[in-house]
């Protein structure tokens, strides 16, 4: 079964989510200075390949987050396309929730959360 939800909330959700991954590319970008800053003091081995694992997994968390703002923008978009195809007491009408992108930002969450984790007990042993 599909489930309904307000136009208007799924559209309070998509911004939500899309200001939730600009938080995010931030934080990608403070761990790499991080990064750069461990390499620069310290260039073990063991160092290094950990802040090559991670500076990895930073791109593949950017190119996450660009993919998932993709979906979230073409649901808002369709949100809006509906609006504005039927304007009518679009305030009460309700559209097929969007379960995808939900599940996409929470995983997306959930694993970069995970990593981060990590790297911050990286960055403590080292730095």
């Amino acid at each position: 079964m599909k489930t309904q939800e307000s136009i208007y909330t799924q559209h309070e959700e998509n911004s939500e989510w899309i200001s939730k991954l600009k938080f995010y590319t931030d934080e990608i970008s403070i761990i790499k200075n991080r990064l750069e800053d461990l390499v620069s003091k310290n260039n073990k081995a063991e160092v290094l390949s950990q802040v090559e694992r991670f500076q990895n997994q930073m791109i593949i968390q950017k190119n996450n987050i660009d993919e998932i703002t993709h979906v979230v923008k073409l649901n808002e978009e369709a949100l809006q396309t509906e609006i504005k195809n039927n304007p009518i007491a679009v305030d009460h009408r309700k559209s097929e929730y969007h379960n995808k992108e939900k599940e996409a930002v929470e995983s997306f969450e959930k694993n970069f959360n995970e990593i981060r984790g990590e790297f911050k007990t990286f960055a403590a042993k080292w730095m």
